[in-house]
Parts: structure tokens; C-alpha cells; sequence
């Protein structure tokens, strides 16, 4: 009920970023706004070229289907529908479904008067799926570069672009990544059973507050960063994982070419070691 309740304040006119009022009504308990139709309209696209290209395709295995980017020679030009076209176009129209869903979200922030700490942080994500698929190709001169679509091609194309450096594992941004990634878990991990065990005390016993649970993270780490504060560490944590998997690949070619364990040799070669 409470819930049902907020929607009188929620469900208010304002906030849109295009369209105005024409576009500003809910299907449902779920906001439209120009940017949801654009949303539905890319990702109903996107998703009818993928069902085509599958069609064009050998087969209908789900773990098979692939569609791949244009061959290198095309460099970064417009490619023919059936050798590489098709994918261009589901790139397109896939920028197109999430840049207006993060709108979306920049919509219903602004009617709720809260932060654009949602929208902010979804663009981490589609600035690590650009990058892949636009960035990484342009700096390397090909459409080519990018990773197909397809379930099995795609981590086909990973394990490759790891074997191309040698070993990937020793990209240093890609450790940082993975140490973030690592972080990330961790501190949910600690945050949420924290929260549950509070919520959920034994028969007959009270539900804990926030001060216990700094008192309890107080007693065993000697520190609390507290109620708000976890919150925004785990935003940190989550956001840096995201940006550092992007500098992992976008550095990998324009920026080194070589495997990566050679780059290493820097701190072989510090004097120190005599």
C-alpha cells in the first residue's frame, strides 16, 4: 500500500526531457516518455534483425547463431546487409535502446526530484559496450575489431583476444578490473547479510538498527562507514570495475600491441635489481 500510495506523487506532470505531455503517461505502473518508445522501437528493430539474421544463418541453435561484424577489409565503412550490414545495424539500433532507456531514467529521476545517480551509473555500461563495439574498432581502423553476436561466437572472440596478448591476465588494467570486480562482491556480500541478519533477529527479539550494525562492523574491521556510506562505496567499487574492464580493451591494440607479459619488462629492467 505504501507503495500504491507514493504513486499519487509520483504519477505528477514535469520532468520530461522531450515531448512534453504528449508522450508523458504510464502503461500501467510503468512510465513511457519519448525516450520509452524510442527504447521499444530500437530494441523491437534490434531484436527482429537478429531473428533475421539467424534466419540467414546455417542454424537456429541458439548456442550457434552468430552475427558477425563486417570482414576487416571493409575498415569502417558501410557494409552490405549480409556481410556485416546486419550487424552494424543491430549495433545501431542497440546505442539506440540503451542511451533512451538511460534517458528514461534521467525522466523519472527528475518527476521523483531525486539524484541521477541511476542514469549516471547505467552510462558505465553502455560506455563499456561502446567501446567494445565503436571506440576499439575506430582506433584500430576496422568494424572488424568488435565481437560478434552470438553466444558461443562471442566467447570464442574473448578467449581469441586473450590469446592475441599472449596472456590477458597480465594487463594491468585488467588486474585492477578484476580487482574491483572482486571489491565489488565483497562489500555486497558484507552489506547484505549484515542488513539481513539485522532484519531478521532471532524469535522474540527485536529488529536491530543502524547503530548496531556500526557497532558490529566497528568491533570487527575497527571502522563503519555507515548506512549512506556503504552505499556509495558500492557504487564506487561496482562504477570502477566497469571503467578499468573498458581501459583493459580499449588499450589492447591501439595502445599495446604486443602480449602483454612483455610489457612487464619495465620492472625487470629497474635498477634497482642491481
Amino acid at each position: 500500500m505504501a507503495l500504491l500510495s507514493f504513486e499519487r506523487k509520483y504519477r505528477v506532470r514535469g520532468g520530461t526531457l522531450l515531448g512534453g505531455d504528449l508522450f508523458d503517461f504510464w502503461v500501467g505502473p510503468f512510465y513511457v516518455g519519448f525516450f520509452g518508445v524510442t527504447s521499444v522501437f530500437f530494441a523491437a528493430l534490434g531484436t527482429a534483425l537478429i531473428v533475421y539474421g539467424a534466419a540467414l544463418g546455417p542454424t537456429w541453435n541458439i548456442w550457434r547463431i552468430s552475427i558477425a561484424p563486417p570482414d576487416i577489409s571493409y575498415g569502417m565503412a558501410l557494409a552490405p546487409l549480409k556481410e556485416g550490414g546486419l550487424w552494424q545495424a543491430i549495433t545501431f539500433c542497440a546505442l539506440g535502446a540503451f542511451g533512451s532507456w538511460a534517458l528514461r531514467e534521467v525522466e523519472i529521476a527528475r518527476k521523483l526530484g531525486i539524484g541521477m545517480h541511476v542514469p549516471f551509473a547505467f552510462s558505465f555500461a553502455i560506455l563499456a559496450y561502446f567501446v567494445l563495439e565503436v571506440v576499439r574498432p575506430a582506433l584500430l581502423g576496422a568494424w572488424g575489431y568488435a565481437f560478434p553476436y552470438g553466444i558461443f561466437s562471442h566467447l570464442e572472440w574473448v578467449s581469441n583476444t586473450g590469446y592475441r596478448y599472449l596472456n590477458f591476465h597480465y594487463n594491468p588494467a585488467h588486474m585492477i578490473a578484476v580487482s574491483f570486480f572482486f571489491a565489488t562482491t565483497f562489500a555486497l556480500s558484507l552489506h547484505g547479510s549484515l542488513i539481513l541478519s539485522a532484519t531478521n533477529p532471532g524469535k522474540g527479539e527485536a529488529v536491530k538498527t543502524p547503530e548496531h550494525e556500526d557497532t558490529f562492523f566497528r568491533d570487527v574491521m575497527g571502522y563503519s562507514i555507515g548506512t549512506l556510506g556503504i552505499h556509495r562505496l558500492g557504487l564506487f567499487l561496482a562504477l570502477s570495475a566497469v571503467f578499468w574492464s573498458a581501459v583493459c580493451i580499449v588499450i589492447s591494440g591501439p595502445v599495446w600491441s604486443l602480449g602483454w607479459p612483455e610489457w612487464w619488462n619495465w620492472w625487470r629492467n629497474l635498477p634497482i635489481w642491481g
